[in-house]
């Protein structure tokens, strides 16, 4: 098991659920755009957030950000570890560095001593892009060994300045070489691991990426927090983290919609069926599973786990629930009948 930190009031590590976080797209040092987009974030679930701070007036906001923001704030810094000590100055819940630009060891002393001092924890953030030159021509490009030994060699200064409170990343926007990397890292430390795939890109490959990535550790028992990046609106990224974390067991929050790809079989529009019930259960909370099923024959036994069903037939349709049929009702009526079935029991 990993060793805890705090972010703010959110644990990560030391079995603690993973936090899923998030990072602004805002312009940092418009403080209105950046909390509005804050609260979004968190409205759909984000625990942590992080902002961009390339430059003292970005850094110069960060506490009235962190005062009035509703989840934890985390510092992205680099290149100038001057603006993790302002924002540590301003109370910043966690920084982040980057071994591959962050300076010297004297700058990472500094940054050490400012956040040990006021409890403030450092994630030591690998970037395939920015590894250090040393380290590329050492081993022969981006490589798993590469990464590993960046972010292993960064917290190791740290602790020689007696600074433990440490989380580490060590992200790549190739899959396999991000899992071996996050694999070695996990085998030779104890410090809590930021999952994550980098420049993931689009939505849809994107969660793809993710998925396989970050779900792919998860389910061997390594990470403690993550985010899922894409070249999209921020909150999507949250809502594709709780999709990972409920596929997997690791959440139990929301309706989960199972249904069918669909075949000869089915004689009603599936996939409109499927998004009129997305849309209709998004604001329901406990934990369901639903299940959308194209064939009346087939469909509630292939969904017998399923809290509540709905099996379509030529102009009818079946409502179910754990697999028994409860009655017939018109094709018209299936995602009505539906709802008014679930609001009866939950």
């Amino acid at each position: 098991m990993t060793r805890r930190i705090m972010v703010g009031g959110i644990p990560i590590g030391g079995g603690a659920p993973v936090a899923i976080q998030s990072m602004n797209n805002t312009k940092t040092h418009d403080v209105a755009a950046t909390l509005a987009q804050i609260k979004q974030l968190a409205d759909a679930g984000c625990e942590i957030t992080r902002v961009a701070v390339p430059d003292e007036r970005a850094a110069r906001v960060i506490g009235e950000i962190v005062a009035a923001s509703p989840i934890p704030v985390v510092a992205d810094i680099h290149f100038d570890h001057r603006l993790a000590l302002l924002c540590a100055e301003a109370g910043i819940h966690k920084i982040r560095i980057n071994p591959g630009n962050i300076g010297s060891k004297e700058c990472v002393q500094a940054v050490a001593e400012a956040c040990g001092a006021r409890s403030i924890p450092i994630r030591i953030g690998v970037n395939g892009g920015s590894l250090h030159p040393a380290l590329l021509k050492k081993h022969g490009g981006v490589t798993a060994e590469a990464l590993a030994e960046s972010a292993l060699s960064q917290a190791a200064m740290l602790a020689e300045f007696d600074f433990q409170d440490i989380c580490i990343s060590i992200k790549s926007s190739h899959v396999k070489t991000m899992m071996a990397a996050y694999r070695l890292v996990s085998n030779a430390c104890d410090y809590p691991l930021h999952l994550g795939v980098t420049e993931a890109g689009t939505i849809h490959m994107g969660t793809i990426k993710s998925a396989i990535g970050i779900g792919g550790l998860l389910v061997d028992g390594i990470g403690d927090t993550l985010r899922v990046t894409l070249t999209a609106d921020p909150v999507e990224e949250v809502r594709i983290a709780k999709d990972i974390l409920q596929s997997i067991g690791l959440r139990q929050e929301g309706v989960e919609i199972v249904s069918c790809p669909t075949c000869g079989r089915t004689d009603i529009d599936l996939f409109s069926l499927v998004e009129q019930v997305e849309q209709r259960v998004k604001s329901i909370k406990m934990p369901l599973t639903i299940a959308i099923m194209g064939c009346a024959v087939n469909g509630p036994g292939e969904a017998r786990h399923a809290d509540f069903g709905i099996a379509g037939g030529t102009g009818e349709g079946l409502i179910f629930t754990k697999g028994e049929i409860i009655r017939k009702v018109p094709q018209a009526l299936l995602v009505e009948e539906l709802m008014k079935e679930i609001q009866a029991h939950t």
